[in-house]
């Protein structure tokens, strides 16, 4: 039986290797078609139990596109390349957030 190694992990998608580009925008657009609004958030050194993040800009209310969102996404790795970054999905409906999961850790990995 093999282990993972102590290594901090963040919400489900943390658990697989870091996605790729095309996977990320495959995420973005699920959230999208759920009708779920999009922001951005950034952490220097969060803790896996740390919920508030910084919100990069105003969340995504009207005419977003993935591609949008990704030009965000990179926007924010250049100005916080130190900062672990997420993409998260607000609810209107039920008022709350119902999807987050990270686009870039600063260790080097996806975008």
């Amino acid at each position: 039986m093999q282990t993972l190694g102590k290594e901090r992990r963040y919400e489900t998608l943390s658990y697989l290797p870091p996605l790729t580009d095309q996977q990320i925008a495959k995420q973005v657009q699920y959230l999208l078609d759920q009708g779920f609004i999009p922001a951005i958030e950034f952490e220097k050194d969060p803790l896996p139990t740390d919920h508030h993040w910084t919100l990069w800009k105003l969340p995504f209310f009207s005419g977003t596109t993935a591609q949008t969102v990704l030009n965000e996404v990179r926007e924010c790795k250049s100005q916080c390349s130190d900062s672990y970054i997420r993409v998260i999905g607000f609810d209107n409906l039920r008022q709350c957030q119902t999807v987050s999961f990270i686009v870039y850790k600063p260790n080097g990995s996806r975008f």
